[in-house]
């Protein structure tokens, strides 16, 4: 006889659905993560027998339904592979679509603008999933969950008559503009460049409602510009009072209990190399001989550790920030005025607490020794990077002969690192000479010189130690402590196939067989192209087909470096990082057991987020500067190199100032041109005429919109 199946009521059917929604909401707001049936019921607030009964029923419906799936007996996750709900980051484009950005999926969900609801940029989102019309996944804003930003620049537009106004935002940041009511305008004027506070979207409403909580100024002048560029990405203007307060009444004595605890260096030969405009110094070298023959070369960082303690209002403050922030005419720094420039920085003729690497090295710059620890050094001498290069190329001045040895054993290390399969990407910096009213009156590439590598492979050779020393025994077996890495995964092999197509073209070879071929097939190319005419095309490529950098607690290793473990640990000055990470090296040399590693993990999210954060805003500031450089030059010509192809026109860089500047293809007379992705161009259908990545074009500057920060071109036949 057939069992019996057990029947299931309408009402309950329809109970167990409204529970499977609140699981699923649940469940989405850390969609990677793995729980188990309490720690859902506790989630969603149903705490009862009879409740946590009915939360078991609606999770065995919603693992037959596979929006779930029980990762192991007892234990439940979203699955991520099948249509539903997801939660992820939605990234808009200029067109107004977006695509959401979802931890375990390999490719971003797309929303059309019809579907993004209520979303902004960056806001994290609950999302419904489906395929159109039987084909391509897409997706639906359900909900947003946690707004990325409630603050925007833009300008604003008064309503005359009707006392009421709203303002333009830049529409990469937000795709709508903000109403503002009369009580909220607060003596804005029309065309003023404003920062605003969404404070209210209605679900009827087209637009949300905001307040302007500070004028800017007019737009296009400098202050108004680089005022903008701090609002819009939250960076502050200067430190709190308690912080400032707190950074003054440090104690800045050398104290003789404190010099016990460490190793005192000072009587070595150490001297600090720095741009010429520098003003915090963090890192120092010294130099030893020892008796036996060989080097003690030590890496003297500043001991910020020292001063800034975990909870203090600077500490509190220092992480939020997590990063200095370098605009072409200022700098937002980290920490305090009076602890960066002063109290911490290594400067000449004073005694300094450090955080030390020491190494024992050969002549073949092998590592025979190494200590780490605690130290205090006195810095004979402040090179700047030019004076350190002449010593190099003249063998003449004070210091030379420490100068000449430690840059012989920088260039030993340079070469087996990229032996051992670093990428040297090798790009230099644009810079501009400023007047006194920040006006750029010429523009420069900061190139890398001898002096330069030296300083950095000393970095290198320290940040990868300290990471060894605390992450493998002795005998090379992990550790398994919690630490926190800078690593750069593999290249994604999509884009390198496509970049070792394209070379292809222009007579190169790369072979994409493993890690250290294609680490040596790079160097090879970047190496081969110099001095060719398309040498900025695929240097870009080239580096468009690298992973980014981050931090994280799992050591996953240095691509780019070709380092198995690697740390950021020499400018904590200017890094948070690095603090983080000298914090830690003390805990374990002091015999500590390894704390949490969870929440290191997000301190690394956060580090990693600023870090981006302030990348963008460095180059925004750099966009300004060119743009307000070009403004002189409107209506001249210059030979330039398309530097980007889209479906809308390409870019020109000139290479002489690093300007960029867009070529409309509505702009194009001699014919219809067509964007073809594969090969990097745009050509006209009737002439075949061909405009691609890397080549060069003479073009005549037609417009400089500042407040924009964007240049247009034209092509001169």
């Amino acid at each position: 006889m057939a069992k019996k199946r057990k029947f299931i009521s309408k009402k309950n059917d329809k109970k167990l659905r409204e529970i499977g929604r609140l699981i699923l909401n649940f469940m989405n707001k850390n969609s990677a993560k793995i729980y188990n049936y309490k720690q859902i019921s506790d989630g969603i607030d149903y705490k009862n027998p009879r409740q946590r009964e009915q939360v078991i029923q609606a999770l065995h419906k919603l693992i037959a339904d596979e929006k779930i799936k029980e990762a192991e007996k007892g234990k439940y996750i979203i699955n991520l592979k099948i249509k539903g709900t997801l939660t992820g980051i939605i990234d808009f484009n200029l067109s107004g679509n977006a695509y959401v950005r979802v931890e375990g999926l390999d490719d971003d969900i797309f929303i059309h603008s019809r579907n993004v609801k209520d979303a902004l940029q960056g806001d994290k989102v609950l999302i419904v999933t489906y395929h159109f019309k039987e084909k391509k996944l897409e997706g639906s804003v359900l909900e947003v969950l946690e707004r990325n930003r409630e603050e925007f620049v833009g300008i604003f537009e008064f309503i005359k008559h009707k006392d009421f106004g709203f303002v333009v935002c830049d529409k990469k940041q937000i795709n709508t503009d903000i109403f503002i009511p009369k009580g909220k305008i607060n003596n804005a004027k029309n065309g003023d460049k404003v920062l605003v506070k969404m404070t209210d979207w209605k679900p009827d409403s087209k637009n949300p409602e905001g307040e302007i909580i500070k004028i800017l100024g007019i737009p296009g002048e400098h202050e108004t510009e680089i005022h903008s560029i701090l609002s819009e990405y939250g960076l502050p203007y200067s430190f709190p009072e308690n912080v400032e307060t707190e950074a003054r009444n440090i104690n800045r004595n050398i104290s003789p209990e404190e010099l016990k605890k460490r190793r005192d260096m000072r009587d070595i030969c150490t001297f600090t190399i720095d741009p010429k405009d520098a003003k915090d110094f963090d890192d120092a070298l010294s130099i030893k001989k020892l008796k036996n023959g060989h080097w003690e070369i030590g890496v003297h960082i500043a001991d910020v550790s020292h001063y800034v303690t975990p909870g203090s209002c600077i500490d509190e403050e220092a992480y939020q920030r997590a990063t200095s922030v370098y605009l072409v005419d200022r700098v937002v720094p980290m920490l305090p005025e009076v602890l960066c420039n002063d109290v911490c920085s290594l400067r000449p003729n004073e005694d300094k607490y450090v955080f030390s690497a020491v190494f024992e090295i050969n002549d073949k710059a092998e590592i025979v020794k190494e200590w780490f620890g605690r130290a205090v050094i006195h810095s004979d001498r402040r090179f700047t990077y030019e004076e350190a290069q002449e010593r190099i190329e003249t063998g003449i001045g004070d210091f030379s002969e420490e100068i000449l040895q430690l840059d012989r054993l920088a260039k030993i290390l340079r070469e087996k690192r990229i032996k051992n399969g670093a990428i040297t990407f090798d790009r230099s910096e644009v810079k501009f000479n400023l007047n006194e009213q920040n006006e750029p009156i010429g523009v420069y590439f900061k190139i890398s010189k001898d002096a330069n590598h030296l300083i950095e492979e000393f970095m290198l050779l320290a940040n990868r130690k300290v990471s060894e020393f605390i992450s493998q025994s002795s005998k090379g077996v992990p550790t398994g402590k919690t630490f926190i890495y800078r690593v750069h995964d593999d290249p994604d092999p999509t884009k390198l196939e496509a970049l070792r197509d394209f070379v292809t073209t222009f007579g190169y070879k790369m072979d994409l067989a493993n890690s250290k071929k294609i680490a040596n097939s790079m160097n090879n190319l970047l190496s081969a192209v110099k001095g060719k005419g398309e040498e900025n095309m695929i240097e870009t490529l080239a580096m468009r087909s690298m992973s980014k950098a981050f931090y994280s607690t799992e050591p996953i290793g240095h691509y780019g470096l070709g380092f198995s473990f690697y740390t950021h640990f020499t400018s904590p000055i200017r890094r948070y990082p690095d603090l983080i990470a000298h914090r830690l090296l003390q805990h374990y040399l002091d015999k500590g057991k390894s704390p949490d590693k969870a929440s290191y993990e997000e301190k690394c999210k956060h580090c990693s987020q600023m870090e981006r954060l302030a990348a963008d805003a460095e180059r925004d500031s750099i966009k300004f500067m060119q743009v307000k450089f070009m403004d002189k030059h409107i209506g001249e010509e210059f030979t330039g190199v398309i530097s980007g192809v889209a479906e809308f026109g390409f870019w020109v860089q000139i290479p002489e100032n690093g300007a960029e500047g867009l070529i409309k293809l509505r702009d194009l007379m001699d014919d219809s041109y067509q964007y073809d992705a594969k090969s990097h161009a745009v050509y006209g259908i009737r002439t075949q005429n061909q405009y691609r990545l890397g080549d060069e074009v003479k073009i005549k500057v037609m417009k400089a919109n500042l407040i924009q920060k964007q240049l247009d071109f034209k092509i001169v036949k």
